[in-house]
């Protein structure tokens, strides 16, 4: 473990860039991204693994207009703040907060909000964690929240420091973090993403439809076919097309969206 990596004020970054939302409410609109490392899922989709673990040597990637540096990871929210002001030297692009999973580190989140000014900050989560998402929710301007189902993840790992928040690892601990996290953005400026894997029946999905209507009736979901990586295969045209319609029928506004940035070789 690193020896800040306790401290309230720090959290290892993986990378900060500039590129177009490519997925959710506000995909293709230009934002500049953070990405922490540290994420205790195991999606079976993941399309970024190598921001799953956390190493006292590990280093950030700064992409400006001048070029690419490798800076220490590990930093203060002020450090962070200063990176995203060199990739974005205007003030006014959106900052999208992502991972790993951003809301293991709830206290930099929190310090990182009054650094941005008036730049709008979005978070991007696997929606597992409610209680951290409880804390840092008027901090965030925008909460994308994925929706998982327990088949697709793996065990839950361990990055490197002690989780104020365990991770659930059953279908009913599933269930029950996520009907908590919904009840968390209702009302709010939010959406949720259901990445779709491929060989998945669309009844699979029934309990999460109806979640959603319960606890967050007018929350637009994005059903998102899974990029092909690790062997997870992309969905069939048919089982996007039958998941909308029952998205629909259950009285939920949704859409089918890909990956934008994928499709268009953006990072």
């Amino acid at each position: 473990m690193h020896p800040q990596a306790n401290s309230t004020a720090t959290a290892p970054v993986l990378e900060v860039f500039a590129s177009f939302q490519g997925e959710g409410l506000y995909a293709g609109s230009p934002q500049v991204f953070l990405r922490l490392a540290g994420c205790p899922l195991r999606c079976a989709w993941c399309d970024t693994p190598a921001s799953w673990e956390t190493s006292e040597e590990a280093t950030a990637r700064v992409r400006t207009r001048e070029g690419v540096r490798q800076e220490p990871a590990w930093v203060t929210s002020r450090e962070a703040a200063g990176w995203i002001d060199e990739v974005d030297p205007t003030g006014r692009m959106t900052v999208s907060v992502t991972g790993g999973e951003p809301l293991v580190w709830p206290e930099f989140l929190l310090e990182l909000r009054p650094l941005l000014g008036r730049r709008r900050v979005h978070l991007e989560t696997a929606g597992a964690h409610p209680r951290s998402l409880r804390r840092v929710l008027d901090a965030c301007d925008h909460v994308s929240a994925d929706l998982k189902l327990p088949d697709d993840m793996g065990d839950v790992q361990l990055v490197g420091f002690s989780e104020s928040e365990p991770s659930p690892t059953t279908a009913e601990e599933w269930r029950t973090v996520r009907r908590s996290f919904l009840k968390s953005i209702r009302g709010r400026d939010a959406c949720c993403k259901l990445v779709v894997a491929g060989g998945r029946a669309a009844e699979a999905y029934a309990e999460l439809f109806a979640d959603v209507a319960e606890c967050a009736p007018e929350t637009i979901l994005f059903i998102q076919p899974a990029t092909p990586v690790g062997g997870v295969a992309a969905p069939d045209p048919a089982t996007l097309v039958e998941l909308v319609a029952r998205a629909e029928a259950a009285g939920l506004r949704a859409s089918a969206l890909g990956q934008l940035h994928r499709a268009w070789g953006l990072p």
